[in-house]
């Protein structure tokens, strides 16, 4: 595969960057820089932390045990069974949207430097922030597991549809993080109202409650929801129950479409991404 991206030069008579074509890069020149750009990402975050990737699960641990304790003894909810459980199938997936949207919106100028020095596919490096936190999120999904055994839960055939589900969660969110990155370039507030958004996201999404007839305007818009579509996902399966048709369609025609519009917006705007950074 060819790639005819422009990059920038500058000339001896004019510092303003001049453009030229970049030479042909290969599949493997992709996935060797997108990998790099992976591992890089992964070893910052932890770097100088005592207590290193520890972190990945003493958050949701943390966060759980609270809300274990105000929703299941403070203000119990009766009708579900095994909360802990029901919890962590919330918070594991909110924790990681939450996250990689915020890491993959902040990804381009945190990399300014790299992208004005050396020529790299401009998409590769939110596409990079989004996938360094797929490293964490296995870890917090063998500390799910490990809850959902010692509950008394067992592995069903519903389970082969985990893998499919999560990968259609990271490409939505791909293509989102595509959309705000190449918007944070212009207006650096973009970080602050994804924050503000996923504030709104944990309590909208049924994380640590039940919505057994939710209004009609609710469910529509809850249907459409992939984080949503996902922790809903998870739950059916794990409870011993198939998705569904219905659920699987929408998340993948969701997931699909926002990865193809945030490529293509991206492309749009990454032009003049050189004279912002």
């Amino acid at each position: 595969m060819h790639s005819e991206e422009t990059f920038p030069t500058t000339s001896a008579l004019n510092t303003r960057p001049v453009y030229k074509t970049a030479g042909p890069l290969w599949q493997g020149d992709y996935w060797f820089l997108l990998s790099s750009l992976v591992v890089k990402d992964f070893k910052i975050r932890y770097r100088n932390m005592s207590l290193g990737v520890f972190w990945s699960v003493l958050n949701p641990l943390v966060m759980m045990g609270v809300l274990t304790f105000i929703f299941g003894y403070v203000m119990p909810n009766n009708t579900i069974r095994h909360y802990p459980v029901y919890l962590m199938t919330g918070l594991v997936p909110y924790n990681f949207f939450s996250i990689a949207w915020v890491c993959g919106t902040v990804s381009l100028a945190d990399n300014a430097g790299l992208i004005k020095r050396v020529p790299v596919p401009r998409e590769i490096v939110p596409l990079a922030a989004v996938l360094s936190n797929v490293l964490h999120l296995l870890i917090q999904i063998c500390l799910l597991f490990m809850l959902v055994f010692a509950s008394g839960y067992t592995i069903n055939r519903h389970w082969l549809w985990l893998p499919y589900i999560w990968v259609m969660e990271v490409v939505f969110l791909c293509g989102l993080s595509m959309i705000t990155a190449a918007l944070n370039v212009y207006i650096r507030d973009m970080r602050y109202v994804i924050e503000s958004l996923n504030t709104v996201l944990f309590w909208l999404v049924p994380i640590v409650y039940t919505v057994p007839n939710p209004p009609k305007l609710y469910a529509q818009i809850d249907h459409l929801n992939p984080l949503s579509a996902l922790i809903t996902g998870m739950r059916y399966i794990i409870d011993g129950k198939a998705p569904g048709n219905e659920l699987l369609v929408k998340l993948t025609c969701v997931a699909l479409a926002m990865f193809g519009v945030g490529l293509l917006i991206f492309r749009n705007l990454k032009r003049r991404f050189y004279d912002y950074l």
